[in-house]
């Protein structure tokens, strides 16, 4: 009776990761005490305004500038997607100019013209060239910051959001096309039923991404005083001088937003994606693996002479 010989498994010893870990621990600990032992940095300042109301209307209304100019972003760039890829050149121009102009100019560059649109148009004009106008305002009263930060950040998002919708619709094979078409199904039956439904799974996760770069660049309005939640935090901090302690409060509350919106993400991602996990590109089979389906399928043929 043989006896096998026993092998005892030994781990392999990484002296390298252990330095690393305990060199920055020693970092991170060191970085906590000089805050903690900071006397010019008041913790209690920051407990005080966390859900100070004046902050908590601040949150709210940079969800709602992230939320409209998103949904801007995403009518804007599905309709600006689809005139790029028409057979009419006028909108495949029309469209290329719109990208050009608001994904090559600075966001806050944006801001601020649609902030200062009175000086070029005074006046909102409705009516017949030739006659007396049917409606007429100001533009100051119309145009208020939050507004120009809709419009900035909305314009913005829907040339970013464009070039992602294009890209999703270009990833859907063109034979699903073909195959709608023998169906007898329209062009707009086959864009809404077909095209988009695949290219969901495309175009969510760098969508996704802008949601949450937008949720940043929302602090941007600040400029305009569009009243989000970095014009409130500064504010507050023009009255008590507590600027670093209003700046965590303001960059803990983006901190909850964005891992809240990382964690819709993935759910949104996953949901879209049922049906195509797993799914690989079909490969060339080997001749091996042909020939058992052939020989399953009874069309392999032997002859004496083959074998």
């Amino acid at each position: 009776m043989s006896t096998k010989p026993k092998f005892e498994i030994v781990r392999r010893r990484n002296p390298g990761r252990w330095v690393s870990s305990v060199f920055l621990l020693l970092i991170t600990l060191a970085l906590i005490d000089q805050v903690r032992q900071n006397k010019i940095f008041h913790f209690k300042t920051v407990a005080e305004y966390i859900v100070d109301p004046r902050i908590l209307t601040g949150v709210g209304i940079t969800l709602y500038i992230t939320f409209a100019a998103m949904i801007i972003g995403l009518v804007l760039g599905a309709v600006v997607a689809l005139m790029r890829l028409s057979t009419n050149p006028v909108m495949r121009i029309t469209s290329s100019g719109f990208i050009w102009v608001f994904r090559g100019t600075p966001t806050l560059v944006q801001l601020i013209f649609w902030f200062n649109i009175a000086i070029i148009f005074p006046t909102i004009t409705l009516g017949i060239p030739g006659f007396a106008p049917i409606f007429s305002l100001p533009t100051n009263r119309v145009m208020t910051g939050l507004l120009a930060a809709l419009l900035g950040l909305g314009l913005n998002e829907g040339a970013y959001m464009a070039e992602i919708v294009r890209a999703g619709i270009l990833s859907v094979d063109t034979g699903q096309r073909e195959a709608a078409k023998a169906l007898g199904l329209t062009p707009r039956l086959t864009l809404m039923r077909v095209i988009l439904p695949q290219a969901l799974r495309v175009i969510i996760p760098p969508a996704g991404n802008q949601f949450i770069s937008l949720l940043k660049a929302s602090s941007l309005v600040s400029v305009i005083a569009a009243g989000d939640l970095l014009t409130e935090t500064t504010r507050i901090y023009n009255d008590n001088f507590r600027i670093l302690e209003l700046l965590v409060v303001a960059s803990l509350w983006y901190l909850v937003l964005t891992t809240l919106a990382n964690i819709a993400q993935h759910f949104l991602e996953k949901r879209v994606s049922r049906g195509f996990a797993g799914v690989r590109p079909q490969r060339q089979r080997s001749t091996a693996t042909q020939g058992a389906l052939a020989a399953s399928r009874g069309q392999l043929s032997t002859s004496p002479k083959e074998i």
